[in-house]
């Protein structure tokens, strides 16, 4: 009977090390609004969590068009960024929607530009895996070996499960990335308001605090007695005009 159990064991590692992957992007990425932040830190933890990656890099797009870029490596940006040229592996796993391998990229046929490039900068191997972010947005996480024949179908698995989990994560970093931009407009037509913007007058004078502070004083004093913003506001200013008469 054949008891070598080294493969069982080396898949469970595998298991293992994505796992912890992707607990470590979710932590990296949950509290991010800004896109391009998102792909750096998606790209510098994925190179240093998976063993046989020497680099990682992301390419985006919408609308066809190249919307972001990130690499572990900034020497090699150029292998991610679609203004090279569109033939790469990035852009092959966009076009098909599915994983392109190339364990060895000597002699490899089909993107040549760009596999010129690689090999000159000490690439070997790459694995590119669609990543969809959301109606507006695609893209691809591209993982790069400096020797030939170091991706294994473990590799290929754990691009895939990358993909579809950092889709998630960076849909949601887009998603968060509106809404402040939304709360930012609001606050602006807010401190326009006229008593609104009154009364935030009052507290950044009494406080020595920036706008933005003082209006989340008035927010949060508004929470506290559970009534309108704008009540708070006619109040606070009836008070101070009050004082002002005596």
């Amino acid at each position: 009977m054949n008891l070598d159990t080294r493969e069982p064991v080396l898949q469970s590692l595998g298991v293992l090390e994505t796992a912890a992957l992707l607990r470590e992007l979710t932590a990296g990425l949950i509290t991010l609004t800004d896109f391009d932040e998102a792909l750096l830190a998606l790209v510098r933890v994925t190179r240093d969590a998976v063993a046989g990656v020497r680099w990682c890099g992301f390419t985006a797009l919408r609308a066809g068009e190249p919307a972001g870029v990130a690499a572990s490596d900034e020497r090699l940006a150029g292998l991610d960024d679609l203004r090279h040229g569109p033939d790469s592996p990035a852009m092959s796993a966009i076009r098909r929607r599915e994983m392109v391998l190339a364990v060895d990229l000597a002699g490899e046929p089909r993107w040549p530009a760009w596999t010129a490039r690689a090999r000159d900068l000490g690439v070997r191997g790459v694995i590119s895996a669609p990543v969809d972010i959301d109606d507006q947005v695609i893209g691809a996480i591209n993982l790069y070996a400096a020797a030939p024949d170091l991706l294994t179908p473990q590799h290929q698995l754990t691009a895939m499960l990358l993909a579809e989990h950092a889709g998630l994560l960076l849909a949601a970093v887009r998603d968060r990335g509106r809404q402040l931009a939304l709360a930012g407009e609001r606050d602006a037509s807010l401190l326009h308001d006229g008593v609104v913007g009154q009364a935030v007058g009052v507290i950044m004078t009494q406080r020595g605090c920036p706008p933005a502070e003082a209006l989340e004083v008035l927010r949060s004093a508004a929470s506290s007695l559970d009534i309108p913003l704008r009540e708070v506001a006619e109040r606070l200013v009836r008070t101070v005009s009050r004082q002002r008469d005596t």
